[in-house]
Order: structure tokens, then C-alpha cells, then sequence
């Protein structure tokens, strides 16, 4: 069996490790059309920041390690076209420009996502950048060192990231967001705020409802151009969203989700027989809502392809969807959410209801007590819990939304989590911790 994986960061090598594991005697292929595999791209904003010292600190393996283990790996190789019927793959190497024809029995399309660039930001002006993979990170670290002024454009993950990691560079930084305030996709309007406030008092000037309209400068960027002005700038991040690469799948006559991402069944196989398809190109199942989603983060690639590789290799796993667990931090906030928020079950249809709780993130007497601020969303009548939202200024203590998470993904109810038997002591919570005291609070409203 002969099995030819494209992409070779998260989703890639994890099928391949799998697929690797169930059969040794397949032979597997990764074309990877960048320079590196199997790294982790969330940390790209910890080493432009200096929390991490070095992009080679992210690589997880190497090509040498993985072809110690059997599977072949070809760096600077794209993959331009798939003939499913003829069941082979074109592929170029970008080093020498030249074309050939690869057969396959197994296909795994691990493409990605690119980041969104508006018109306004396809610019030959240096000092402009976005942040998906280690070359872009690169390129970034090179321009801060020599800029004093940073704008950021967009206010989800990667921009307030940045926006921290810029400022501990010693920058000035503006972030423009085009919603009324920022995190808007994460979070309900109350923890925005939050996230707002905490920026803005680590000297991030924080402008919502702005439209970017154009970049001017003259070799390098010297200013953004607003629908409310000029803001000056000799470094420019753009970070508005990110998009599927689904060009493969598409000639490949895999079918798409309404999302835009492609389509598959918990197989990680697409419509067409022997393709498959899995990582932030690919929707997934919601299992609150039971519809199909495209959330692009990093275990659900991982998980993706594990799920391909052992499929792949002839053998049987199902993906059982995600809840859209998510968590970053913001100077000294952690800030994380898993399901839904009252706004997205609003937007759904459901009769949902949310109780706002503000306690300490552990005994309040014990002297490293800290705030902490949750949000738990319920279902109304059935009190089967939607989703929870954690802000805190101990940013290790948000990591309590994996609570929620994990009964999430078994339908448990407000009152499941208010019987859960959680780990009490003075430096880790109270001894009624603030998750059972938002779910008491919830079950008495659903």
C-alpha cells in the first residue's frame, strides 16, 4: 500500500506517524512544500516576544527522525494537481522547477488554511506581514528590530497575541478591529470588555469599528490609512482571518462544506473514494449543535490525522468533532471558552441562558489569590450546558475551561458539573470552586 500525504505540519506527520504504527509495511510519502515539518505554529507569537528563544525550539521532528521511522519526507515539493481517477498526484520541486507524476492507493490532503490578505495588504511595501508558519515569523522578528511603530489589523488570537509579544519588544502598538470590540468571534460582549481593558492597560491603543482602506510609505510602510484617519506605522501585522486551502480537494472532486472548508465523514474520508482529507482545511462536527463547522486549531489537526492515518493504513477510528475549545493570553489575562457563547446559541436558535460568576481564582484569604470571572451557558428547560467563558488575572487558572470541555462532549448538563467532585485546596481553589458555583446558579434558572 502506498499512501502519499500532502502537508507535512500537524496533520500530515501526525497521519503518518499513525499510519505508520497500524502498518508497517505500507509505504508512506509526505510532500511538504515549505522547509519545515511538523512544528508548532502556535508558538510563533512566544518567539517574536521572546518567551521562546528560538523558531527551532517549535520543530517537534525533523525530516531525518521521520525517515528514521520509514516515512519519506520531500521538503520544497508541491503537489499542483491530483487525477483521482488515475488515482496519481503532480508534484514540482520548487529547487530545480521540475514535474512528476506520483500513484497512490491512499491520498491525505493536509493543505491548511493561508492567511486572509485584503486587497489593500498585496503590497511590495516592506515592513507588512502576516503570521502562519516559521518564515513568516522570521521575516516579522527581522522587521520589529529595526521598527518603533507597530499596527496590527484585527483583534482575534493572532493579533492580541502580537499584540503583547510587540510591546515586550519595546513598540509602540496600535490594533485597528473592524467589529466594536475585540475577540468578537470568542467571546459574549461583557469579556471582550475585559480583554479591551487589560490591553489598553498595558499601553496597547485599542481602536474598534475602524475600516482599513489602504498603506501608504515609499519602499518600506510608513501608515495605515483609515476610514478615521492615518495611523502611523513602520510595521504592519495583519491579522483578519485565515481561509482553507481547498484548491487540491477541489481538483481532486472532493466536495465542500457550506463552510468552505472540505467535507468529510468521521473517517476523515471525503467524497471521493481513497482521498482523504484532515487538519485546518477541513470542517468538522460541533457536538453541542450537531452542525458542521470549521474551527482550525491545533489538537483538532493533530487528533484529524490521527484519525486519517490509521484509516489510511486499513484500519477503523471515527473523529468525534470538537466543542471549539479555545485559550490564549493577554499580558497577565488568560482568557479561554469552549462550546458556546449566549451569542453563537442565540444565532443558532436555542433558548439558551447564561450566568455571570466573579470570584477568586482560589481561596480568597490565601495571599496569591487572584480574580476570576466565568460565564456558563445553558440550554433552557433541558439544563444540558452549551458552553462556558473564563477571564482571569492569574492566566494559568482559565485552564478550568477543560472542565466544561471534556462534559461538553458527553451532553452533561448544568447540574452533571455541579456534582462534579473537583480537587480542593487553599492554593488551587476554594473549596467551593467558582465552576460549581456558576452550574448551582445556572441550574436554578434552566
Amino acid at each position: 500500500m502506498r499512501i502519499v500525504i500532502v502537508g507535512g505540519v500537524a496533520a500530515g506527520m501526525s497521519a503518518a506517524s499513525r499510519a505508520r504504527r497500524f502498518n508497517p509495511d505500507a509505504q508512506i510519502v509526505v510532500f511538504e512544500r515549505g522547509e519545515q515539518i511538523s512544528y508548532g505554529a502556535c508558538g510563533l507569537p512566544y518567539v517574536i516576544g521572546g518567551e521562546v528563544e528560538s523558531f527551532e525550539r517549535l520543530i517537534a521532528r525533523t525530516p531525518e527522525q521521520m525517515r528514521g521511522r520509514g516515512i519519506g519526507v520531500r521538503l520544497q515539493h508541491d503537489v499542483t494537481g491530483v487525477d483521482s481517477g488515475a488515482a496519481t498526484v503532480t508534484v514540482t520541486d520548487r529547487a530545480t522547477g521540475q514535474s512528476c507524476t506520483e500513484p497512490y492507493d491512499r491520498l491525505l490532503i493536509a493543505t491548511g488554511v493561508s492567511p486572509v490578505r485584503p486587497d489593500w495588504a498585496v503590497t511590495p511595501l516592506g515592513g507588512v506581514h502576516v503570521l502562519r508558519d516559521i518564515p513568516d515569523g522570521e521575516a516579522l522578528d527581522a522587521s520589529v528590530r529595526d521598527a518603533k511603530r507597530a499596527c496590527i489589523v484585527g483583534g482575534g488570537y493572532i493579533g492580541l497575541e502580537l499584540a503583547e509579544a510587540l510591546r515586550s519588544r519595546g513598540l509602540s502598538v496600535v490594533l485597528l478591529e473592524k467589529g466594536p470590540e475585540v475577540a468578537g468571534r470568542m467571546l459574549d460582549p461583557e469579556h471582550q470588555r475585559r480583554v479591551r481593558a487589560e490591553l489598553e492597560r498595558n499601553g496597547v491603543d485599542v481602536r474598534c469599528g475602524v475600516t482599513v482602506q489602504g498603506l501608504t510609505g515609499k519602499g518600506r510602510v510608513s501608515g495605515v490609512q483609515t476610514d478615521q484617519g492615518l495611523v502611523r506605522a513602520d510595521l504592519v501585522v495583519v491579522a483578519v482571518g485565515v481561509k482553507p486551502n481547498v484548491g487540491l480537494a477541489k481538483a481532486a472532486g472532493a466536495r465542500l462544506g457550506k463552510t468552505g472548508a472540505v467535507a468529510v465523514n468521521a473517517r476523515q474520508e471525503t467524497s471521493v473514494p481513497g482521498v482523504f482529507s484532515a487538519g485546518d482545511n477541513t470542517e468538522s462536527v460541533h457536538r453541542v449543535t450537531r452542525r458542521r463547522v470549521h474551527i482550525p486549531l491545533g489538537l483538532t489537526a493533530n487528533r484529524m490525522g490521527r484519525i486519517a492515518g490509521v484509516n489510511m493504513a486499513g484500519g477503523e477510528a471515527r473523529f468525534p468533532g470538537v466543542v471549539g475549545t479555545g485559550i490564549f493570553k493577554a499580558f497577565d489575562l488568560g482568557v479561554a471558552r469552549t462550546g458556546l457563547t449566549q451569542t453563537d446559541a442565540e444565532a443558532v436558535g436555542l433558548n439558551a441562558v447564561s450566568v455571570d460568576v466573579s470570584s477568586t481564582d482560589h481561596a480568597g484569604y490565601h495571599r496569591t489569590s487572584r480574580p476570576i470571572h466565568v460565564r456558563l451557558t445553558a440550554e433552557k428547560g433541558s439544563g444540558r450546558l452549551l458552553g462556558a467563558q473564563l477571564v482571569g488575572e492569574n492566566h494559568l487558572s482559565v485552564k478550568r475551561v477543560d472542565v466544561v470541555a471534556a462534559l461538553l462532549g458527553e451532553r452533561a448538563t448544568a447540574q452533571d458539573l455541579f456534582d462534579a467532585d473537583l480537587a480542593y485546596a487553599p492554593p488551587f481553589s476554594g473549596v467551593w470552586d467558582v465552576l460549581l458555583v456558576a452550574a448551582d446558579r445556572l441550574h436554578r434558572l434552566v
